[in-house]
């Protein structure tokens, strides 16, 4: 079940998997809706959304626990941030991940969203230590866009 979370609810585990930096995720959550998937109580993953511009929202944080993934609630914690940004007005969504992030690349892509510009050096410029996912080093930032298509009744 998808939830709003509380500030003194947000899971600080699961944030730091996708984020490493604390610090940048205090900055972004402070105007964020946070949304979680709770099972029993036990949360299991976490959306950041935060808004951009008039119609236009970015997903800052994606996370699910490692005995959580790979049953699909990555993308319904997704497809839910699209809904909740649908239904204040967004036109846009963008995302972005490093480009060492082969999964992440390879989700967004299937829900939708397109790539659209790279932010070279990005990690290397935000974050003290290096980062190496699948044995990659972890540099740019690959910006992605998912366009909520408005139709028109004639």
């Amino acid at each position: 079940m998808i939830t709003n979370l509380e500030p003194l609810d947000y899971p600080w585990d699961l944030l730091l998997l996708a984020d490493p930096s604390r610090q940048l995720i205090q900055h972004y959550i402070k105007d964020a809706l946070v949304l979680g998937w709770k099972d029993a109580d036990l949360l299991m993953g976490v959306v950041v959304v935060t808004p951009i511009a008039s119609n236009s929202w970015e997903i800052k944080n994606l996370a699910v626990s490692p005995a959580s993934q790979g049953k699909g609630l990555g993308t319904a914690l997704l497809l839910a941030a699209i809904d909740t940004c649908r239904t204040r007005g967004a036109r846009e969504i963008w995302i972005g991940t490093g480009n060492s992030s082969i999964g992440q690349l390879r989700l967004y892509q299937k829900i939708g969203f397109r790539m659209r510009e790279i932010d070279f050096d990005f990690f290397v410029r935000n974050y003290d230590e290096e980062i190496v996912e699948n044995g990659i080093r972890c540099r740019d930032m690959i910006r992605l866009v998912y366009t909520i298509e408005t139709s028109v009744d004639t």
